[in-house]
């Protein structure tokens, strides 16, 4: 794992839930014995807030404004795409079940499995993208090309394993599918991951049609989601990590 890396995970926690809220609540614990109203104050919201979004109900609140800057695609066939572009999201070292090799996270499998179905209806090349941060001797572009073929019966065209990040899939893939004559792709991953992938791909001179997975904002709501869970702190997690980077991307040079 390069140092690069360990510094941006590093970062990431002290900016994102729980461990933000966790700090912010001790800022306020140090400060009442000087200012203990204000003190207070700081405590309460990050208790309050952390109680929130901790349940799937309040981690909404994150979540559904990103996840409806782009629409559920309708007609993948209409699309008038040349390619689909598949986008990593992690894996999982030696899996036993499968002979100790490495496998796809959830988040990356669901992407796989609709990027299959997106394949099926319009028999599009794919191109899967993903490199190995983690210092691994295999890309997850390479994880997911086999899964694809494995377990979906699906061809991979092409395989883009030198990327760590959104930024450096959206320009290394657009090489890629630049020099092949592809102009227009269906751009396949999170629903909540979307709108920052679908800029950073735009950048590169790419016509992208979005195609997002996992749309979580779509579902009804039930009694249980208003419960603190760990699938809200993941979800409102995630959508922070999201709009952090649409800000930084935002601010910086291209």
């Amino acid at each position: 794992m390069n140092l690069s890396l360990i510094v941006t995970k590093t970062v990431s926690a002290l900016l994102l839930p729980p461990l933000n809220l966790i700090l912010l609540c001790t800022i306020g614990l140090l400060l009442h014995t000087r200012r203990p109203r204000l003190g207070r104050a700081i405590s309460a919201f990050a208790l309050v807030t952390l109680a929130v979004i901790s349940t799937p109900a309040g981690a909404l609140l994150l979540v559904a404004p990103l996840e409806h800057r782009s629409s559920s695609l309708m007609s993948a066939q209409h699309a008038g795409a040349q390619a689909i572009v598949v986008l990593g999201g992690g894996r999982i070292r030696n899996a036993p079940e499968y002979g100790g090799r490495d496998t796809p996270k959830p988040i990356p499998l669901v992407r796989l499995r609709y990027a299959a179905q997106l394949y099926r209806e319009t028999g599009l090349p794919v191109l899967v993208s993903g490199g190995a941060p983690d210092g691994a001797a295999e890309s997850e572009a390479a994880i997911m090309a086999r899964s694809l073929r494995e377990d979906f019966s699906v061809p991979v065209r092409w395989v883009e394993g030198g990327s760590d990040d959104t930024r450096q899939n959206a320009v290394l893939s657009a090489a890629i599918l630049q020099a092949a004559g592809v102009q227009r792709i269906l751009l396949v991953t999170d629903a909540m991951h979307m709108p920052r992938a679908q800029t950073l791909f735009t950048q590169t001179g790419l016509d992208v049609v979005a195609a997002p997975a996992s749309l979580r904002s779509h579902s009804p709501l039930q009694a249980t989601d208003f419960l603190p869970s760990d699938e809200g702190i993941s979800r409102a997690h995630y959508a922070l990590h999201e709009w952090i980077g649409l800000a930084w991307n935002a601010i910086r040079p291209r």
